[in-house]
């Protein structure tokens, strides 16, 4: 097969897409690949780390208010499909898979213009404007979440396959990658994590908790995010060394490497965090992040705390007593974290690549 790939923006959307492109090259299923970004967007930097043929055209998104600068969106999306016909003439892709952010709107637009086979993924439970667009016009609309078929009117065209990432992650094992944090991979261990950059109202109410997790009989691995650490570090002084069952570090490289030897993750709850920690089974305490769009995170947590795997703490109810209560009446009740991670197992799609790779073949057949 020879596959076009379009995503980009922010992580979400870019590492499910490399998490297909992974397991087709697994499967033996790729003649060549491409794929098309940005040269301002995150995926530029992280496709051309991971050695993938990269193209880009020029394009961005709409401003939510009325604005001059959206006609200049429109005219960029009008060029932008002009490039991407002849990116797709040149590569001559048998299918054309778009995984969200504005950047796929072009290329996946001028694929059904010129009868390529397509397919969009939606990640969230709340789809993107991107998404909702491409919807009218591609072949299928992959979903990640059941509550996301509502937001599409092409009800025949969509099929629930779960987030590609989530396969990349359930073959992980156990290990003692835990040991590179002066922590026992033999302990029952709590991941506190804001996202790749941190989240200071996370960070605030563990900070005021340090010494009463530093007391618990389980590990704490604290992420502050890269941008936070400095100022963490010199509001704990110390007592960073003094208590060795708690761990603070800004930033963890591949911490999916990590996960199946954590008992309970608090942080956010972004769809690539919720189909990996799915995926494995790991309880979860989620803090959405209500800045993001449609408030998304807060649908996704609740989406997953409904079958009873996780516990959703909203940010405004968020202190030093409710964090510590919540992580603590879990990680003290064994019976509690067993009946989670299999309510978690339940709804994680440990096959969703696959799943998602079938209808690519159905298309291209």
């Amino acid at each position: 097969m020879r596959v076009v790939v379009s995503g980009g923006g922010t992580g979400g959307h870019i590492y499910p897409a490399l998490a297909l492109i992974n397991r087709l090259k697994e499967r033996d299923l790729i003649d060549e690949i491409l794929y098309v970004g940005t040269e301002t967007g995150l995926e530029e930097k992280i496709v051309k780390e991971n050695g993938i043929p990269f193209k880009t055209i020029k394009i961005q998104g709409f401003k939510r208010k009325l604005s001059l600068e959206n006609i200049k969106t429109v005219n960029l999306f009008i060029s932008s499909i002009s490039k991407s016909k002849k990116i797709l003439k040149e590569f001559k892709p048998d299918i054309v898979i778009g995984t969200g952010g504005y950047v796929s709107s072009a290329i996946v637009y001028a694929a059904h213009l010129m009868h390529i086979p397509t397919i969009i993924h939606e990640q969230n439970t709340i789809a993107g404007v991107t998404n909702k667009f491409l919807g009218h016009f591609v072949n299928n609309i992959a979903i990640a979440f059941e509550e996301a078929r509502s937001q599409f009117s092409e009800k025949k065209k969509i099929v629930f396959t779960g987030n590609p990432r989530a396969q990349e992650v359930v073959s992980i094992k156990k290990n003692n990658r835990l040991e590179d944090f002066n922590l026992n991979p033999q302990e029952p261990t709590v991941l506190v994590f804001g996202g790749s950059r941190g989240a200071t109202p996370i960070n605030n109410s563990f900070v005021q908790d340090f010494d009463k997790f530093s007391d618990a009989n389980y590990q704490v691995l604290f992420v502050t995010g890269n941008a936070h650490f400095a100022n963490v570090s010199e509001i704990l002084g110390d007592k960073m060394d003094r208590y060795h069952n708690i761990s603070v570090v800004p930033y963890i490289e591949n911490m999916p490497e990590i996960l199946p030897d954590i008992q309970l993750i608090v942080g956010r709850s972004g769809a690539t965090s919720i189909a990996e920690i799915t995926a494995l089974g790991i309880p979860a305490i989620f803090i959405p992040s209500p800045y993001v769009t449609h408030d998304h995170q807060t649908v996704n947590a609740q989406s997953v705390a409904k079958n009873g795997a996780a516990v959703v703490l909203k940010e405004p109810d968020l202190n030093a007593q409710s964090l510590f209560d919540s992580v603590n009446r879990i990680m003290t009740d064994e019976s509690k974290q067993k009946e989670m991670s299999e309510k978690s197992k339940e709804i994680g799609v440990p096959d969703a690549s696959d799943r998602l790779i079938d209808l690519m073949k159905k298309l291209t057949d």
